[in-house]
């Protein structure tokens, strides 16, 4: 493993890979305009009907924006009414871009119709989450030159491989829709690329070194042609099918042999290409913050992605805290018990095999977390063209209405050792993102809420309880707490690290700095860190803040409840709540954590 990829592994964490193109442009797109509805003379329940069927319209014209999208939401459109739809990876158009600031006008107009306090405990939760997500993105609206869907870990040409080869076939239809979604590939990465090029044209294009970095991803993921790993996981998947003959297989596996050939991969192609007579034309090598209008931006994607309400500097703030208090934690505990050094360099944990971790793990979350509906899980390795730029691990997002497809990937080169794996399949599995979506999937929620919520959330949730699986593993109780806490403060560095280059400016060698207060020197090392957050701006806040609110949010519960505060309860509210910005969680939470279990 080269120094780029192992600075890749130490910040990378993990990934919950749900829908393509997040943020600007992976937010609320509607192609029809909702229904609109006379609330005048409703009883209370045909006035919280007028909001569920607003919330469905919604839902319905959101979720076929993007194929991708409806595929991994729904197993079943039908039941929700959705019986024809257009093919497609979405739209990133001048004219997709005015629609979209109109479509979130409207939705806030419509918001803004329904009177809260007439709707029901559920309803005001999903009401206030989606008035806070329509703000949010209405505030960067004019900011959408600093998108960016290139990113070497989290863009679009990253995750579309893996995305199309976990496409699940459940009918015939899926077959057909799947290669009717090849078949435009090129088409959009030509969006895509004129999209970059109107971002070079003004001033906004990426770095050179990611330009270089997706441009040698895309190579490595075409590299051998004729053994394409989208043509193995075709064939896999169609060979599955009892409801198709030889004849009509074979068909299909040519459809898709020439999709890959003369369409993905020349796409892939085409995409290098344009990448690299751009590549120069990138006048910032630093972070937002050296953009005109960079710091704003970096507001709006911290808010985003984060789902907390506090400012930059209150979270860089309340990051130094945190890290203060765990090497303080950690410190004392090696005063008290010295041979904690020698332990921390010189335990051993054989256990390795995943599916046995993720079982001893559901056993061992019982006293701490409420049971999850019964449910399967495979376990997958990514493909070696992807080991590169892919997360160490990652869980890819479940249909609303099938918790059955629940599937964690592990990169095989990444090189697991003592615990690592362990709480990384805890970070995933259970109680991380598998166990916080077969929750979701069973509370009965609006299908509006599957589209709702904040990557701080999946992602904050994910990082909290990795912290909690250091005390279920057999290991001595100190010196799993003396590496949790060591794991935390490394977390705190990075999220540091990204507040201070893009919003703070700094530059290589002022981080470099910061590092070296903490006995981290190697400048190659380093520098690939710099350049991997500049590359992935806020991409690292997602766990680190969402992290530290669900520890305040438990403060807060504590605070409340006293002698009558127990995980259990506390994670039970968070269950039956669901994801939501950390405010509306706030709000919320003593309604539902009063809830009898």
């Amino acid at each position: 493993m080269n120094k780029k990829q192992l600075a890749r592994r130490l910040i990378l964490f993990t990934l919950s890979l749900t829908l393509l193109a997040a943020g600007i442009w992976g937010g609320i797109r509607l192609k029809d305009r909702p229904r609109q509805f006379s609330h005048s003379s409703q009883t209370p329940e045909e006035y919280q009907k007028s909001f569920d069927d607003y919330l469905n319209d919604l839902f319905c014209q959101q979720v076929t924006s993007s194929t991708i999208n409806l595929h991994y939401t729904l197993k079943n459109p039908e039941n929700y009414g959705i019986t024809g739809y257009t093919v497609t990876y979405g739209d990133i158009t001048e004219e997709s871009r005015k629609a979209r600031v109109a479509d979130l006008e409207n939705i806030r107009s419509a918001m803004k119709s329904f009177d809260s306090g007439k709707l029901s405990k559920e309803q005001q939760m999903t009401y206030d989450i989606l008035k806070e997500e329509v703000e949010t993105e209405l505030s960067a609206t004019e900011l959408f030159l600093y998108e960016e869907v290139l990113r070497p870990s989290t863009g679009i040409q990253a995750e579309l491989p893996v995305l199309l080869a976990e496409y699940a076939f459940y009918d015939e239809g899926d077959v057909q829709d799947y290669l009717t979604l090849l078949s435009k590939t090129k088409s959009y990465f030509r969006q895509i690329l004129l999209f970059e090029m109107e971002k070079a044209n003004n001033g906004l294009f990426m770095p050179q070194f990611a330009a270089e970095d997706i441009i040698r991803q895309c190579r490595n993921f075409i590299a051998d042609k004729e053994k394409n790993y989208l043509l193995d996981t075709f064939d896999n998947k169609l060979e599955a099918m009892a409801e198709l003959n030889g004849k009509q297989k074979e068909s299909y596996r040519q459809q898709n042999l020439r999709a890959v050939m003369e369409v993905v991969i020349p796409a892939y192609e085409m995409l290098i290409k344009g990448l690299e007579t751009m590549k120069a034309s990138g006048k910032n090598q630093q972070g937002l913050r050296h953009l005109p209008e960079g710091m704003e931006y970096y507001e709006y994607l911290v808010k985003a992605y984060t789902g907390s309400d506090h400012s930059v500097e209150e979270l860089q703030e309340a990051t130094a805290s945190q890290r203060a208090e765990d090497m303080t934690e950690a410190a004392r505990l090696i005063s008290d018990h010295p041979e904690l050094l020698t332990q921390a360099a010189s335990y051993t944990f054989d256990q390795q095999d995943p599916t046995a971790i993720l079982q001893e793990l559901q056993e061992k979350m019982q006293a701490d977390f409420p049971a999850p509906p019964d449910t399967s899980f495979a376990v997958k390795y990514v493909h070696p063209s992807l080991e590169e730029y892919m997360a160490p691990a990652f869980y890819l997002a479940i249909p609303i209405d099938d918790i059955s497809q629940n599937a964690i990937h592990i990169n095989g080169s990444s090189q697991y050792q003592k615990l690592k794996l362990y709480t990384t399949l805890a970070h995933e599995g259970f109680p991380g993102h598998l166990y916080q979506n077969v929750m979701e999937r069973s509370q009965g929620f609006s299908p509006m809420r599957s589209l709702l919520g904040t990557s701080g959330y999946s992602e904050g949730w994910a990082t909290y309880v990795e912290m909690i699986s250091y005390s279920y593993a057999d290991i001595d109780a100190d010196l799993g707490q003396l590496l949790m806490r060591d794991q935390s403060a490394l977390l705190s560095l990075y999220a540091t690290a990204d507040m201070g280059i893009h919003y703070d400016g700094w530059s290589l060698q002022e981080m470099m700095g910061f590092f070296g207060e903490y006995q981290i020197t190697d400048e190659e090392i380093l520098t690939d860190v710099y350049q991997l957050i500049v590359e992935e701006p806020a991409h690292y806040l997602k766990y680190y803040i969402g992290y530290l609110e669900f520890l305040s949010l438990k403060d807060t519960a504590r605070g409340m409840y006293g002698e009558r505060y127990s995980d259990y309860r506390f994670h039970g509210a968070l269950m039956r709540m669901g994801p939501a910005q950390f405010s509306v969680l706030e709000k919320y939470l003593p309604e539902y954590y009063e809830v009898e279990e």
